[in-house]
Parts: structure tokens; sequence; C-alpha cells
């Protein structure tokens, strides 16, 4: 598989191996639907333990058993967690086991299958969503439509500060968010060959809604 080489500051690759034994899991077209559920969650937890390590924080006062002393909490308004339906969802528990008290919202987008463009169906975001950090979900980053239109849209809501994770990612996909949304810091946890004629991600792991929730 040839590497990817890094070209922009607003994207990260997450190359820890314990996250690319879980990506190579995934990938196997023969691991079933509860244990490709489970890595998506794993996967994504451990991709927003990387992407959240800039969340501000602010002192309190703690009485330990021995002491008092002060101590760092998270700040300012909770976090919002938006995935992109309905792939993006098999994410969101994941990064909730780190942050419980998160808010999440929730992107409706379905793809062309002519044009391979996204077009919006619904969309429920936090409110006031301009006072969070919010972290996108969307396992993979394929054209990119739907990742540019889904933070489009948050822009348009009010949304500042934003992050989008994607477990795997094309080349174009890359392009087109960057140009899009330079500002957006984009994290991904590996960046696969290219696109195919139908714009699936090669060698990728087929599609991930169909093989979190066991459709065809």
């Amino acid at each position: 598989m040839i590497k990817y080489e890094v070209k922009y500051d607003n994207v990260t690759v997450l190359d820890h191996p314990l996250l690319q034994h879980k990506i190579t899991r995934l990938r196997d077209k023969t691991t079933g639907t509860n244990e490709f559920r489970s890595l998506v969650e794993e996967i994504a937890m451990l991709m927003g333990f990387e992407a959240l390590r800039d969340l501000p924080t602010e002192l309190i006062d703690v009485e330990t058993p021995i002491e008092k002393c002060q101590s760092p909490v998270i700040a300012g308004r909770k976090l919002a967690v938006v995935p992109i339906l309905r792939a993006g969802l098999g994410m969101v528990n994941g990064i909730l086991a780190l942050t419980p008290t998160a808010k999440v919202g929730h992107i409706g987008l379905y793809r062309d299958e002519v044009t391979h463009e996204p077009h919006e169906y619904y969309c429920k975001l936090p409110s006031p969503i301009e006072q969070r950090t919010i972290v996108v979900t969307d396992p993979m980053l394929a054209t990119g439509g739907s990742a540019v239109a889904a933070v489009d849209f948050i822009k348009q809501h009010g949304g500042k500060k934003i992050k989008f994770l994607c477990i795997i990612a094309a080349p174009e996909g890359i392009e087109r968010f960057h140009k899009a949304h330079p500002d957006v810091q984009l994290y991904c946890g590996c960046v696969d060959r290219q696109l195919n004629e139908n714009a699936y991600i090669c060698p990728g792991l087929g599609d991930a809604g169909d093989r979190i929730f066991g459709t065809k």
C-alpha cells in the first residue's frame, strides 16, 4: 500500500499500530457485523483521543483524600458530535466513551447514484452550536462531497470550531475537502490508493454503512 504524503497543515493521518491493526480487521471481508461495529467504535475512540487533545481546560478546587489542590477539567460548552447519517452513527459511541456529556446532532445526506454528489435530507444540531467544539464523523472520505456539504451546513448554522474524523480516506476526497475547508482539521486513520469508477475507495473496506448495520 502506498504511504500518503501529507501535503496540508489541516490533515493528520494517525498511524498508531493499534489503530492500524483494527483498520486491517475492518478491511477483511470475512469480518462480521458485530465485530465490524465494535471495531468502528474502538477506532473512533482512539482517533478521538488524539483529535481532542486541544480541548480547553480550566482549574477547579478538588479535595483529595490527602489534601486540597487545583486540577484541570474541560472548560466551556460541551462538545458536539455530529455524525453524517447513516455510517457516521457507528463512530458516535466511541467519541461518547471519551466525553459522555457531549451533545449529539445529525446530518442526513444521500449520494446521487449517477453524479455521486450529496443531497441533504436532515440537519439537526445542538444549540448554541457556535460555542461548541464540533466533531463530525463519517467512516469513509471518498469523493469528499458529503464531508464538504456537512461542514457547509454546520458553518451556515454558526459552527466555527470543527473537526472531521474519518477512518479511511481517498486522496481525491482529501484534496476536495482541503480546497473547500482549509480551516477545518481533518483526521483519518489511513489514506488509500484511489477511487474506482463507482467512487468507492480502493482497497477500502466496502460500504461502511452496510457493514455496520448488516444491510446490503
